[in-house]
């Protein structure tokens, strides 16, 4: 039996990101953004609403980094989801998290979420609140990384964030091999 649900964009799993940015005055910044995906090979998309602080400062520097929270980070992943630097400039220090200035572009990196995408702005629509990124670079902690310089997900165990019970969920376990486990059904 099946039941109907309300229209919601029930998508999952929906990673958590969380978006890096610097100020005008040099300040990092970061937020936490459920909606976002991969929308080209190496370009992003995130749903951003215009008054954060954060989509302020992308759109002065056109530069913003995109890191994947994961199981470790839980705590400072949802508190800069909650509390705005529009309010707590400097936000980043009750996270506990170290900031590094990324080679690539003008934006933070997180030293503690262990895979960060580099990105170049692209597009912001103001209507839409979408924001494009082209990534440029991607870092990534090697201990989450297998014996092949691969992400494991196992090790990295990033989060997911249902939007139906508010809470976060960890993801990992491998159940299959793409492109070739349907081939059993030819």
């Amino acid at each position: 039996m099946r039941k109907n649900l309300k229209a919601k964009a029930y998508i999952y799993p929906l990673p958590v990101l969380i978006v890096g940015t610097y100020d005008e005055n040099g300040v990092p910044d970061a937020m936490n953004a459920a909606w976002g995906t991969v929308c080209d090979t190496a370009q992003v998309s995130v749903c951003l609403s215009a008054g954060h602080k954060t989509v302020k400062n992308l759109l002065k520097t056109k530069a913003f980094t995109v890191a994947i929270a994961d199981a470790k980070n839980v705590l400072p992943a949802d508190y800069v989801g909650v509390v705005s630097a529009n309010n707590v400039p400097d936000k980043l220090k009750n996270t506990g998290w170290h900031i590094v200035k990324s080679e690539v572009v003008n934006a933070p990196i997180i030293e503690e979420l262990p895979l960060v995408l580099e990105c170049k702005l692209v597009s912001y629509d103001t209507e839409t609140e979408i924001c494009i990124g082209e990534v440029v670079n991607v870092s990534v902690d090697d201990s989450i990384l297998d014996e092949k310089g691969k992400i494991d997900l196992t090790k990295f165990q990033p989060i997911c964030y249902d939007c139906d019970t508010h809470g976060y969920y960890k993801l990992g376990e491998r159940v299959g091999q793409a492109f070739s486990d349907g081939l059993k059904l030819k």
